[in-house]
């Protein structure tokens, strides 16, 4: 089976890094920062999106913040992350089994291939599917769709997971089954929204899930 994995509140624990950006973003163009539990919603959504309510969706003040996230995030940021506890054993548990790896992250490749490369199993993700740095959305499902292509196997054969609806949405829209995980960003109620085929609470539920006889 494939086993697409989100990054960001899936296998690493990235709020810090990333509301520290945003914050930076935010005091370069002197615009007051919201609350830290509003903030935790801007992780998983493309930042253009979470940035423009903020900036009265003016083109050239969101694109300066952006600019601001990404100096921030590509000298501080993508250290400040830790590894969910068990994620390790789960991600040896799925090799094991025979499975194969890819991640299906927001973040541009650039950011995204530093963190994973200092992951002390990256080497277990054979590839890895970011967005163009200048899109304003999502393309989970594009990126979904290429992994499909690229591993050469049918949407039965694959499971996306991840910790928020646009991980959800993105296998949904590829008829591939979206599993949901509750240590992330997320909630279930979002999780069952957007579709999710299963929920787990754990990452050992998780290995359990996809390595039983009738895994999804």
């Amino acid at each position: 089976m494939l086993c697409l994995f989100d990054l960001d509140g899936t296998l690493i624990d990235s709020e810090h890094g990333i509301l520290a950006c945003i914050k930076h973003a935010l005091v370069q163009l002197q615009t007051p920062v919201p609350e830290h539990a509003s903030l935790r919603s801007w992780i998983g959504p493309p930042l253009r999106h979470s940035f423009a309510p903020l900036l009265d969706h003016d083109p050239a003040r969101i694109e300066a913040a952006v600019h601001h996230y990404h100096e921030r995030f590509h000298t501080d940021g993508w250290r400040e992350h830790t590894v969910y506890p068990g994620i390790e054993a789960m991600i040896e548990r799925l090799l094991s089994a025979g499975h194969q790896l890819a991640i299906v992250t927001s973040k541009p490749q650039r950011h995204a291939a530093p963190i994973i490369g200092a992951l002390p199993f990256g080497r277990a993700f054979t590839r890895m599917y970011g967005p163009h740095p200048d899109s304003a959305h999502s393309e989970k499902a594009s990126m979904i769709a290429c992994a499909l292509t690229d591993f050469d196997v049918s949407p039965t054969q694959a499971v996306m997971i991840g910790d928020r609806c646009f991980d959800i949405e993105g296998a949904v829209a590829n008829r591939v089954d979206g599993i949901g995980v509750l240590w992330g960003f997320g909630s279930r109620e979002e999780l069952q929204q957007a579709g999710a085929a299963a929920i787990v609470a754990t990452p050992d539920e998780l290995a359990a899930r996809l390595t039983a006889d009738d895994a999804l």
